[in-house]
């Protein structure tokens, strides 16, 4: 009896204190109406190996144990997954383009460290990849455990279904693709119905994208690519000009207002008009701050040693005269400072743009039927 007792052991040291003298009892018997059965078929007594096999055909203890444990058997659940699954692809795309920022500012400083620099772009990419699986991870299991479900799982409508484009690369520029493609369109009987999904796609993945952005911007999460490119084999420091001290609160105000309304559009998709309605506020907001940014004419300084050259630029950069020549200059600090300032200004231009057609694409969803 050892070997049970050795068994029951190590299933009840898995297993709640208040619970453990049932279910071990509910075990033994188990166990030894399985033994008495198998010496009947035998007519002897069983031998230890053969009782070693019939305890492995029962199941391995934290196995057993888990069969009377109350609760959730998996961190992120058949539920869950399709949300996990969509959170950590969209974690991973934004922090692609991160890496990819930092990697261009590296191969904009000159070609004999382009080895070296994705190295470095890979390594960051890898270890915050990581970090974001294990928080989405974390809070999945949470929600998993407590068994929390918000609305847009339990109560979406069929019109308020988004697609989740960016969580499937393989549609990533199908509308490109469709009409250059000279495939024939299958038959009627053989469509399928695209496949749903949750809805608040978009916002999720806005929410996600900011919510790094504001990690990084108030310093909890670093992305060393950032702030020091390979220039001739030494390290330019880049560091922030006097406008970005002056503009630290109301950026990060306007990140999370951002991600309020996103969020909103997550638990509550069918509040279009009245996200709609924020949202040309807040684009206006930052139009006032792409403007402010834009004027002080100055956003960082590239330091090597004692020599510095600052990332500064004004309005007659944005001609297409200027982006044609852009990184035909010295890799020197002077030329590489020159660069990216032309590309920092292209940069806002097209953030004021874009701030534009969000301000037209909001009013018409607030004015729509």
């Amino acid at each position: 009896m050892d070997m049970i007792d050795r068994y029951l052991a190590a299933v009840a040291a898995q297993l709640p204190q208040d619970e453990r003298a049932d279910i071990t009892a509910e075990l033994r018997d188990l166990i030894l109406s399985r033994f008495e059965a198998k010496e009947e078929e035998l007519g002897r007594a069983l031998t230890e190996d053969e009782q070693e096999a019939i305890l492995r055909e029962i199941g391995h203890p934290l196995v057993v144990a888990a069969r009377y444990r109350k609760g959730p058997d998996s961190l992120v659940g058949p539920e869950l997954f399709p949300y996990w699954l969509f959170g950590v692809k969209a974690g991973l795309l934004v922090l692609l383009v991160v890496q990819a920022i930092g990697l261009f500012l590296n191969l904009v400083a000159g070609p004999s460290d382009a080895g070296q620099s994705i190295a470095h772009a890979f390594h960051g990419f890898f270890w915050s990849g990581l970090t974001l699986i294990g928080a989405a991870t974390l809070a999945a299991a949470i929600f998993e455990h407590y068994g929390v479900r918000p609305k847009w799982m339990t109560q979406w409508r069929v019109r308020d279904l988004g697609a989740f484009g960016l969580s499937d690369p393989s549609t990533w520029g199908a509308a490109m693709g469709a009409s250059a493609s000279t495939a024939p369109k299958p038959p009627a009987a053989a469509w399928k119905p695209a496949r749903k999904s949750w809805p608040g796609a978009d916002h999720a993945f806005s929410f996600i994208a900011i919510g790094i952005f504001a990690l990084w911007w108030v310093g909890v999460l670093h992305f060393p690519g950032l702030v020091r490119i390979g220039l001739r084999g030494e390290d330019a420091v880049i560091t922030a000009a006097p406008i970005w001290a002056t503009l630290f609160f109301p950026i990060l105000i306007y990140a999370l207002i951002q991600m309020s309304i996103h969020l909103d559009g997550v638990f509550r998709p069918q509040g279009a008009r009245l996200r709609a309605l924020a949202e040309i506020g807040v684009a206006i907001g930052g139009l006032w701050l792409t403007y402010v940014i834009f004027q002080a004419g100055h956003w960082f300084t590239l330091t090597v040693g004692d020599d510095s050259a600052r990332i500064a630029g004004d309005w007659v950069m944005l001609s297409f005269d200027t982006l044609r020549t852009l990184g035909d200059g010295t890799r020197d600090l002077v030329g590489v400072a020159s660069t990216l300032s032309v590309v920092m200004v292209w940069v806002l231009a097209i953030s004021a743009i874009s701030l534009v057609f969000k301000i037209f694409g909001a009013a018409w969803r607030l004015v729509r039927p």
